[in-house]
């Protein structure tokens, strides 16, 4: 096998490259997570992560991907035979759809074309429509990994409220919490879902809930089976700094330093920073004659831009071209969308030298896979990223 010089560009969107000070943060002896010094580190953790999800309400912490944190929400506030309502946005909230099935949950499905993000006017219809309140919860991905479109969070609340509705709240921000402006306690978000591999530029292994008062209450009359991902017995142990088995010692080392690295950052500027290198990859792709999959420029998504190929050309085969001549990772499609778009990410630690690093390779990709386009998509990034520095964006 050849050796590759230099660094594997990973421009999936997420898992995302790891910072070295989260490295370094990581890199240390396991200590006890029973004793005094876990227990000074679990009180900080559960703390400062708040700020992150923009709530004042406790954040759960599991050792677990995001999967386990859908099943999380569901399990400790609904019971078998519940109903939800769920928009079908793209391929990770078919998966949630699914995994809320298997539970003996009953979902009621919002449609949509894939290039759009969930409808808070359906939101509205469907929950007014529900005069016995038959449903118990509204599940949105906020960003949806697979295609590259963002829901409105904020209308999808009003939209609830204007309902009259009393269903809880839940939003999956695993590819947008850090990285995309959220607001757990402003937009009346009853259960946060998370995972550590994406804006919080951590390794896969921590999922999170963040749970509201009133998503509490409904957790003590929840009758659906829970044992790990039980709130009770994690909320009991948190008080003390612990947790009710063994955590992922070193991966709350590194959540403590990507949380120290994004508020000393500022959150307003990581927001920024994501919104100014999705512009600068939507305009490479414009000018490269390519079509960007989100078709509403209101749900742009800051974490990543899904690319749709040419018709006749395989997008699985162009990314392999590109792996192969440049070692760089770039998203699959999923789904319905497989073979027909491929994801860049930029998002977590992420920085303009590494975009262009990232343009350069798909531009090159594109001319050696054969795959029509116009050059000079990286040169229109470049343009767009001096007269907006981050500087003279302030």
């Amino acid at each position: 096998m050849t050796h590759a010089s230099g660094r594997h560009f990973l421009q999936i969107p997420g898992p995302t490259n790891v910072p070295d000070r989260v490295l370094r943060a990581i890199d240390r002896p396991t200590i006890d997570h029973r004793g005094p010094e876990f227990a000074a580190l679990g009180h900080e953790v559960l703390r400062e992560i708040r700020a992150i999800f923009k709530t004042e309400h406790p954040v759960l912490i599991y050792p677990s991907s995001g999967t386990g944190a859908w099943e999380a929400a569901l399990v400790n506030t609904l019971s078998p035979g519940d109903r939800l309502l769920m928009c079908e946005t793209g391929h990770f909230a078919v998966l949630w759809q699914q995994l809320a099935t298997r539970l003996g949950l009953e979902a009621e499905v919002l449609p949509t074309d894939w290039r759009h993000g969930a409808d808070p006017e359906a939101v509205e219809t469907a929950l007014a429509a529900d005069s016995a309140h038959a449903i118990k919860a509204v599940c949105i991905v906020h960003n949806e990994t697979s295609t590259g479109v963002e829901s409105r969070i904020g209308e999808i609340r009003k939209a609830i409220d204007r309902a009259q509705h009393p269903a809880l709240f839940m939003v999956d921000t695993i590819s947008s919490l850090a990285s995309i402006d959220y607001r757990m306690d402003e937009w009346g978000v009853d259960v946060t879902v998370a995972g550590s591999q994406k804006g919080l530029m951590l390794p896969p292994g921590l999922a999170f809930n963040g749970v509201s008062a009133k998503a509490l209450a409904a957790s003590r009359s929840a009758s659906l089976p829970k044992n790990y991902w039980s709130w009770d017995d994690m909320l009991a142990a948190n008080k003390s700094g612990f947790f009710p088995y063994t955590p992922a010692t070193n991966l709350i080392y590194g959540l403590r330093e990507s949380i120290r690295m994004l508020l000393e950052e500022g959150l307003d500027n990581v927001f920024a920073r994501h919104d100014r290198h999705a512009a600068a990859t939507r305009l490479a792709v414009g000018a490269w004659g390519l079509e960007v999959l989100c078709l509403n420029p209101d749900e742009h998504s800051s974490s990543l831009t899904a690319v749709l190929m040419p018709e006749g050309h395989d997008a699985d085969r162009f990314r392999a071209v590109v792996l192969e001549a440049f070692d760089m990772s770039l998203g699959t499609g999923l789904g319905r969308l497989a073979g027909k778009v491929f994801r860049i990410g930029h998002l977590g630690s992420f920085n303009d030298l590494m975009l262009a690093g990232t343009l350069a390779g798909v531009e090159m990709g594109l001319a050696r896979a054969d795959v029509p386009h116009e050059p000079g998509g990286v040169q229109a990034a470049l343009d767009y990223l001096a007269d907006r520095s981050p500087e003279s964006a302030d």
